[in-house]
């Protein structure tokens, strides 16, 4: 009698202990009484009905699905393969548990069909450029097809984009030539550039010593002229201080005729034909003999 109370205790413990149940913080709990939803409990402690009720846990963190390789022909015909990951999360844990099967396999094939579609509106080129836009449009698509299923797709990146081996050598050697010519065109701007300011150097510096040369000569023709005017107004005003000499007062001979003498002497020098002499000096020259003696017979 004491072993048979010994286990219906245990059994009872046992029943007790499987109405104890535990959510844990990143779990929502929905509890079914006899298969048919009653409630959603948070985490904690939950204590339900053995055998009557059932609580089935939803993890509500964000989650990640790989979509598997698939071959795309683009709109340009070219198959390539491409694979992507979804990132999603839980909104609504009674959705999620009755409104989809299998939430990874519905989410999976949808993004490879989805993905089949956006990808042959694109070219090659185009595909392989526009990663985000492509991202950007399959989320919205499976954001917009989850949402009845309780579930918000927080992003979409696809892992490659892979042409063929014979497009992707194509491809780099094109990549190679249009590097090639941009080498060559910056190698011909840099040397084009180079002529025209070594060119411009070399007109610059030729204005500046023509116009140093310039300047120069225009120096020494105003120090030249500068001093033929200095010694034409010294011998100018000595003429005239002969002259006035002459006709205020009564200078000596040889002093007139000194004078005259050195006027006369730079008039005729070599080219004059005819000189003009004051009648009053033709005396005291006629009488020292000096006329003769410098102009020679053509003074007579």
């Amino acid at each position: 009698m004491g072993v048979i109370i010994l286990f219906l205790a245990f059994i009872a413990i046992i029943i007790v202990m499987s109405g104890i149940k535990i959510v844990r913080p990143w779990q929502r709990g929905a509890v079914e009484f006899l298969g048919r939803y009653i409630k959603t409990v948070n985490p904690g402690l939950r204590i339900i009905i053995p055998f009557f009720e059932k609580i089935r846990k939803v993890d509500m963190r964000e989650q990640v699905v790989d979509v598997p390789p698939q071959e795309v022909i683009t709109k340009d015909n070219v198959v390539v393969t491409v694979d992507a990951v979804v990132y999603y999360e839980i909104t609504d844990p009674v959705k999620v548990l009755y409104n989809i099967a299998n939430f990874y396999m519905a989410i999976t094939k949808l993004a490879q069909t989805n993905l089949r579609n956006i990808i042959g509106d694109l070219q090659l080129d185009e595909s392989l450029t526009s990663r985000e836009r492509i991202n950007t449009a399959l989320r919205e698509i499976l954001d917009h097809a989850t949402d009845k299923w309780g579930v918000r797709v927080t992003r979409v990146e696809l892992q490659r984009i892979e042409p063929p081996s014979d497009v992707t050598e194509a491809m780099h050697r094109q990549m190679k030539a249009e590097r090639d010519r941009r080498a060559a065109i910056l190698e011909a701007e840099g040397i084009k550039q180079s002529q025209i300011l070594r060119a411009e150097g070399e007109k610059r510096a030729a204005i500046l010593s023509a116009e140093g040369k310039a300047e120069a000569i225009k120096k020494v023709a105003d120090a030249d002229k500068y001093q033929k005017l200095t010694v034409a107004e010294g011998e100018g005003q000595a003429i005239e201080r002969i002259f006035a000499a002459i006709h205020n007062g009564n200078p000596t001979k040889d002093l007139i005729a000194i004078k005259y003498l050195e006027a006369l002497e730079k008039m005729a020098n070599g080219q004059a034909t005819k000189l003009f002499v004051p009648y009053e000096a033709m005396a005291t020259m006629s009488s020292l003999g000096v006329i003769k003696e410098i102009f020679g017979k053509s003074a007579e």
